[in-house]
């Protein structure tokens, strides 16, 4: 009897391991399947724009952001001007620069929080009455700005009234003349006359009720600190809060209906515009297939996040705008994410927008710009209790 008992157990092994394996490569076969991706939630946002050979994405980006809260707030589609406030915020990195004796980066580059300073301080203008172009120009291109203001900046630095450029400010002022235009003072839109104060005034955006959160671990959670980030000049503060609260914190957000500017690393292999996804794989080896096949992703911690952040994987490179959440055929989310980079080559995937998955923001995300009404229960109270906002 026993050795049919053992017959029967060994024959049952075999035939559950034949089991497993098939079943085994069933799931590596679906896991190779190219991407189906159909839409889950899809907000309200602007067409595709290029910001061209321009380090501009973090205006093209807020811009997009806010147009889609104005939205919100009025049910107006205004196409706001991206160089408006790229213009405002040389003249206000060009005096920092001054200030701190030339002992900071200065560059095209900046950050989310650096377009409502400027919406803050100068206003609004629509694209149709300011949009940076000169001499008939169609594609941005600020590759001479940087080095032509540098110029003048350094020479004053060094040898003060005494340089080639003793009003320096003027000086400035001429050379974003000559490469962004002169903006405005008044215009005329849909029939009536604004500045950029009262154009602001008309759109119903506050700047003050926007927040920026990030999740590392230099900080105490719940504390608001100046992240220390190359393009971060302005020296904005963040909110600090644990990453599963951040993520929870951003889908919250679009279920609510708003969007989001996000700050992110691009610089990975499996960040495609191409192909308009961004995944993390579980194993390195699948990054190349990553970009058109579902694969397995890696499995994103707090610690791992920051030892990314400390060692330089991840960096602040680009700024994008949430719209929404797709799907893949396995019911897996990703954020629908509009970037800046033109939308009307073949070679570029999803029309101008990126898939990314939330393996890739946990780990990549720098940080999020929102509205204070997002902000759940909990994370409000405690911010609130600490005076934090």
């Amino acid at each position: 009897m026993k050795k049919y008992t053992f017959l029967f157990a060994f024959l049952l092994t075999i035939l559950f391991s034949f089991s497993q394996e098939t079943a085994t490569k069933k799931l590596t076969i679906a896991a190779e399947q190219p991407y189906i991706f159909t839409p889950v939630i899809e907000l309200n946002t602007s067409p595709v724009k290029n910001q061209g050979n321009t380090g501009t994405c973090w205006s093209f980006s807020t811009s997009s952001f806010i147009e889609s809260e104005i939205y919100k707030n009025s049910k107006q589609d205004i196409d706001i001007s991206e160089m408006f406030n790229v213009r405002k915020t040389y003249e206000d990195k060009a005096w920092n620069y001054i200030m701190r004796q030339g002992k900071t980066q200065f560059s095209e580059g900046g950050l989310a929080h650096d377009v409502t300073n400027s919406i803050k301080k100068y206003g609004l203008v629509p694209e149709s009455v300011y949009n940076g172009f000169v001499n008939n120009e169609n594609l941005y291109n600020h590759s001479k700005i940087v080095p032509a203001l540098k110029v003048v900046l350094d020479a004053y630095i060094k040898n003060g009234k005494n340089s080639k450029y003793p009003n320096w400010k003027q000086s400035i002022d001429s050379i974003l003349n000559i490469y962004i235009g002169k903006t405005p003072d008044t215009f005329n839109y849909n029939g009536n006359v604004y500045s950029p104060k009262s154009f602001l005034e008309m759109t119903k955006f506050n700047p003050d009720e926007y927040i920026t959160l990030t999740s590392f671990t230099q900080t105490p959670f719940y504390s608001k600190f100046i992240l220390n980030i190359p393009d971060n000049f302005s020296n904005g503060a963040y909110y600090n809060i644990p990453l599963n609260e951040l993520t929870e914190i951003t889908d919250n957000a679009i279920n609510k209906g708003y969007t989001i500017a996000l700050d992110i690393d691009v610089s990975e292999k499996t960040f495609s515009q191409k192909y308009g996804v961004a995944v993390i794989p579980k194993n390195i080896d699948d990054n190349k297939k990553a970009l058109t096949y579902v694969v397995k992703e890696n499995n994103i911690t707090q610690k791992y996040r920051q030892e990314e952040f400390e060692n330089y994987n991840t960096t602040d490179d680009h700024l994008m705008h949430i719209t929404g959440i797709v799907k893949d055929q396995y019911g897996k989310l990703y954020y629908k994410v509009k970037n800046s980079w033109g939308s009307a080559s073949d070679r570029i995937g999803n029309g101008g927008f990126i898939y990314i998955s939330k393996a890739y923001f946990r780990l990549k995300a720098i940080s999020i710009t929102i509205h204070k009404d997002v902000l759940n229960k909990k994370t409000h109270n405690i911010l609130l209790k600490s005076q934090k906002l």
